[in-house]
């Protein structure tokens, strides 16, 4: 009741307390569920009830395992007996064109088991497996097809459309391009102990550059493991993975943390095999990942007859791409020099890196470009590097030797006019799929981006569908045994926490969305994927991908479990809800790796830490698609912004 009463208004009875959207339930507890704010085993059968009309087959499959894996399901397999009929439709059809029988019909044993061999692959591509979560594995000869996979994956390509590709690509190298190409091919066949670092800044062709590398190698039958520091920037490599899934990186790292990459397991064997490893992105992680990945593959490949553990990453050719004008590791309330420390330039490898520099902008190369245009794409590519590398300075600032204030022309002036600007005649395009896919506004903080968001969810008609969460805590060890008296549940809904959905959620159907967790990187399900509304149900959002490969793909999204901890509360924090937030704007942080056509910066208030001013006006290839508002509230003009730049992070490039 007390529960309710946080919520409902007004309420003149007690049966009053108790109607929800005009039913009167039979109980608190009944009324609370129905609002989302229990948890129980109850929602993810909603959930998958909720598909049963509108999904796939494969897509309640893939519906299933994400329930399993990221809600706490207490029985995975009452849950699998329940929708096991429903997820195995297409099965059969596939088994009857297989065998050319259109009439076979097969035991429910064997239909069951290729249902858990399909569940099966699915859990791999996430690292996990059925036996992981209690629930039944096929049978020993299926369990035999899937030892494999891990190879089987990285070798499962067509090769004479890879050399098709290959050719088409290193015949468009650039000079700089050509000599990393051909130093990564040589010691790669050379079998010697190579590590490279490709800094460049964005238009310079760093993916250009993998995409040529991998075809080269996969087409020759090699295996390559094409990696990035964040789901986004995987999803631009041909089979690529986030770093952190690939090779089990901790996410809480330090000087102490591995990998724990077991001797003898099919991932240590393939790491055994691969011939190069790429890892885009690689200034955003934090140093220790790096030697957490080198203390495991020395260990792992190291043997008796071959002694690696005196080489950086057990003697395996790595080559990592990046730039440091871009933002650093976060460290939550970290100072410049805790920021600098955990780069990594930094650390203990960067001495056995061999460091490239791509300076040649490959968007200068594209064909029917006038000279005006050219000269525009010249002309912005080098502010941005100015920018960047903290060459520009209208005004110093006396009191931070890396920050100075920067003359930015100032677009818009009214502060609705941000959005409009950004998102003109929204009124008319406001369920335009292309329309949405290639704009967004960027904005230092999570604040400024809630009040945009909530500004643009005004604007958008159609009636608004308010999801609540269900939040508890995570007793630690030591912890008051009253701590739920002190915080009680009114307080919890209360706490917001960066990369958690708040907990009332106001969604509408059009609207673009972010994701907030890696959910499926096969199929592009990232942290910081952008989709699109287009269904919403009690227990299941179906939304379509705007980004990326996976453009116009359907998929579901159920309330997950999400758990944040930070220092200052006495407790993990716990809460159901769907990882999802609106995305008309973003944080300039969130917004590194997306690639759009027009974007809105809006700077309420200065940038605070490196690199941030040159990721937001880096967004977009041209000026053109740039519109920005800055309102300063010192003595400071409107036309200036302050542009932070950690030039010793700068200096042994």
């Amino acid at each position: 009741m007390r529960m309710l009463l946080n919520i409902k208004k007004g309420c003149h009875s007690f049966d009053s307390i108790k109607t929800i959207n005009g039913s009167t339930y039979s109980s608190y507890q009944e009324a609370c569920r129905v609002l989302g704010l229990l948890g129980d085993d109850k929602e993810w059968i909603e959930a998958l009830e909720n598909s049963l009309h509108a999904a796939t087959t494969s897509e309640i499959r893939q519906l299933f395992v994400t329930i399993v894996l990221f809600c706490d399901v207490a029985n995975p397999e009452t849950l699998l007996d329940s929708y096991w009929v429903n997820m195995c439709d297409d099965l059969l059809h596939k088994a009857r064109i297989e065998i050319g029988n259109p009439n076979l019909i097969l035991p429910e044993s064997e239909l069951k088991n290729k249902l858990l061999f399909e569940l099966e692959q699915i859990f791999n591509r996430s690292s996990s497996s059925l036996k992981d979560h209690q629930l039944p594995l096929p049978d020993t000869s299926k369990i035999f097809e899937l030892n494999n996979r891990l190879l089987r994956e990285e070798l499962d390509y067509d090769c004479l459309e890879l050399k098709r590709q290959h050719q088409n690509l290193v015949a468009q190298l650039n000079t700089c391009q050509r000599i990393i190409y051909d130093e990564v091919i040589k010691a790669i066949e050379d079998k010697t102990c190579n590590t490279f670092f490709v800094h460049g800044y964005g238009g310079t062709g760093k993916t250009f550059l993998w995409h040529t590398i991998i075809n080269k190698l996969r087409f020759e039958g090699k295996i390559i493991l094409a990696v990035a520091s964040s789901g986004i920037a995987s999803l631009l490599l041909p089979n690529g993975r986030t770093a952190h899934s690939r090779f089990k990186i901790p996410l809480v790292v330090n000087n102490l943390s591995i990998c724990p990459i077991k001797k003898g397991t099919h991932l240590a064997k393939l790491i055994d095999k691969t011939e190069l490893i790429i890892w885009d992105e690689a200034p955003m992680c934090n140093k220790y990942c790096f030697e957490a990945l080198d203390k495991s593959l020395r260990d792992i490949l190291s043997d008796p007859n071959n002694m690696q553990i005196d080489k950086p990453f057990g003697g395996k050719p790595i080559l990592l791409g990046g730039d440091f004008r871009k933002i650093l590791p976060v460290i939550t309330g970290g100072t410049k020099e805790q920021i600098i420390e955990a780069s990594l330039n930094s650390s203990y490898l960067w001495s056995s890196f061999k460091i490239f520099h791509l300076i040649e902008n490959m968007r200068l190369s594209k064909k029917n470009l006038t000279d005006e245009e050219k000269i525009n794409i010249s002309t912005f590519a080098n502010w941005l590097l100015e920018i960047g590398e903290g060459h520009i300075c209208s005004i110093n600032d006396e009191n931070d030797k890396d920050a100075s204030w920067v003359e930015i022309p100032n677009d818009i002036n009214p502060i609705e006019a941000i959005f409009l600007a950004t998102y003109p005649n929204f009124n008319i395009n406001y369920n335009n799929f292309n329309y949405l896919r290639e704009r967004a506004i960027v904005t230092p903080r999570n604040s400024t981006v809630r009040d945009i968001n909530d500004y643009a969810i005004n604007l958008l008609p159609g009636d608004k569908t308010t999801y609540l969460s269900a939040d508890n805590i995570l007793l630690n060890s030591g912890n008051n045994e009253n701590i739920n008296l002190v915080y009680p549940i009114k307080f919890l809904n209360t706490l917001e926490f960066n990369g958690l959905p708040s907990h009332e959620l106001i969604l509408k159907i059009g609207m673009p969305i972010m994701l907030l967790r890696n959910l499926n990187q096969m199929s592009g399900l990232c942290n910081g994927t952008r989709l699109i509304i287009t269904k919403l149900f009690d227990r299941l959002i179906e939304a379509k991908i705007l980004t990326r490969n996976n453009i116009g793909k359907k998929i579901f999204i159920p309330r997950i479990i999400l758990t944040a901890s930070e220092n200052k509360w006495p407790f993990t924090f716990k809460r159901r809800q769907f990882p999802v937030k609106p995305c008309y704007a973003m944080t300039i942080n969130k917004s590194q790796g997306q690639s759009l056509n027009q974007v809105g910066i809006y700077l309420p208030e200065p940038i605070f830490t490196h690199a941030q001013l040159y990721v937001a006006l880096s967004r977009v290839t041209s000026r053109n698609g740039l519109k920005i508002l800055i309102n300063n509230d010192n003595d400071v003009s409107n036309k200036y912004t302050k542009n932070i730049v950690y030039k010793d992070v700068l200096q042994n490039l």
